[in-house]
């Protein structure tokens, strides 16, 4: 009984290091940016809801405009769905590359002009490869022209209730104009889902093959989320780091729009902690409140309009070498920690499991395992100690080239 009793406490020890980790490296990276950047807030609208119900569970500046990027591409998808359903598309249908597609910045394909793709692999390409290119190509195929596809999205944008959205092209790239908001992608995301459910797999996509070549999708999710359904990434420097994500258990899909993250790395674990806060706790969220739904809920006076944070975003290509230098050092630390704390964690697994061999073994071996059983614990954090010590060294040398 005292064996079990002390088990019980080694694994809830073990189970509290990852969140112990999350809590450290998002207050680290907060202290290093608001150092850099003094006065300049880092989280962007999230919101956190109920894929079926609607049902908020959690709502920050839901209602603040935001440039949506790469996001846009959704809408983009959703009109090509709508063209699928009404016949003038098929899957199998070949859709022309034109000079105007070529013409757009990477992430793209980068096919030759007057060469053809197929609908399918065009769909896999805006959602996987984000390929602003294609976007393009789709928009001619489906609206005549790149402007009157744009006028189909507003349309449709306002007959899904997208009232504080405005799309300017079909991809997502810089224009001052095009705007959207947490609660209006939700709303976007959940028509999409809704509507046409028999595209599902395109979301949940995570590479894709053109060619030769592999694709591999933006979106980081994929490596570390269980059930995650996919969904969509984006980033500008103007916006930073947009993803809206989706993730289904046990017959519940929870939905998490977070936009204006720092880095690619905060945008993924911003994400990842919400849905996995809303799967705890969502239970006793609807028993005692959370009664609001992204249609129900209002609008704040105070919604913001869009504004750049191309200043704080951490990527190079946005001109911010300092801050993106100070992060990638902050990051490499962490990684460090994490390594030292991943080795104690198995090192304290194995001590465990021959503890629990001891405790289940028959009088006669109880004894023989026992002597086994206290060996892991006494070797185990010689290791952690090691790898704690060594790795930071490491890091310093790998951090120094500038």
């Amino acid at each position: 009984m005292h064996l079990h009793t002390r088990l019980s406490k080694v694994m809830a020890l073990a189970l509290l290091v990852p969140a112990v980790l999350t809590l450290i490296t998002t207050a680290i990276l907060t202290t290093i940016l608001t150092t850099i950047l003094p006065g300049r807030a880092l989280a962007g609208p999230t919101l956190l809801f109920e894929a079926q119900s609607g049902r908020v569970l959690y709502a920050e500046g839901l209602d603040d405009q935001w440039h949506p990027a790469s996001l846009t591409k959704m809408m983009t998808a959703y009109l090509t769905f709508q063209a699928l359903k009404t016949g003038k598309l098929k899957l199998e249908t070949q859709i022309i590359y034109s000079e105007a597609a070529q013409a757009q910045p990477p992430s793209k394909i980068g096919l030759p002009v007057g060469a053809t793709i197929s609908v399918d692999l065009a769909l896999q390409s805006i959602i996987v490869k984000s390929a602003n290119d294609i976007a393009v190509a789709l928009a001619e195929a489906i609206g005549g022209s790149e402007a009157q596809f744009v006028e189909a999205m507003n349309a449709t944008a306002r007959r899904l209730g997208m009232s504080r959205t405005v799309f300017r092209n079909p991809h997502g790239l810089p224009a001052a104009e095009q705007v959207s908001t947490a609660r209006d992608l939700a709303r976007l995301a959940t028509a999409v889902v809704r509507d046409f459910p028999q595209y599902a797999h395109y979301w949940g996509q995570s590479q894709m093959q053109v060619g030769a070549v592999k694709i591999v999708s933006h979106n980081g999710l994929f490596k570390t989320l269980p059930g995650v359904d996919g969904m969509k990434t984006g980033f500008i420097c103007d916006s930073g780091y947009n993803v809206v994500a989706s993730a289904t258990r046990d017959g519940v899909r929870l939905m998490a729009v977070v936009l204006g993250e720092m880095s690619a790395a905060d945008r993924n674990l911003r994400a990842h902690s919400l849905i996995e806060h809303g799967f705890a706790t969502m239970g006793w969220k609807i028993l005692f409140g959370a009664k609001d739904t992204i249609a129900t809920m209002p609008v704040p006076r105070d919604a913001k309009d869009a504004a750049s944070i191309r200043e704080s975003v951490i990527a190079t290509e946005c001109n911010n070498r300092r801050v993106a230098r100070a992060a990638a050092v902050a990051r490499q630390r962490i990684k460090a920690r994490n390594r030292a704390a991943a080795a104690a964690k198995r090192a304290a697994q194995k001590g465990n499991a021959a503890a629990a061999k001891a405790a289940t073994a028959p009088k006669g071996a109880a004894k023989a395992a026992g002597t086994t059983a206290k060996k892991p614990p006494a070797v185990a954090p010689a290791k952690a100690s090691v790898a704690s010590k060594a790795v930071p060294a490491a890091t310093g040398g790998s951090a120094a080239p500038r």
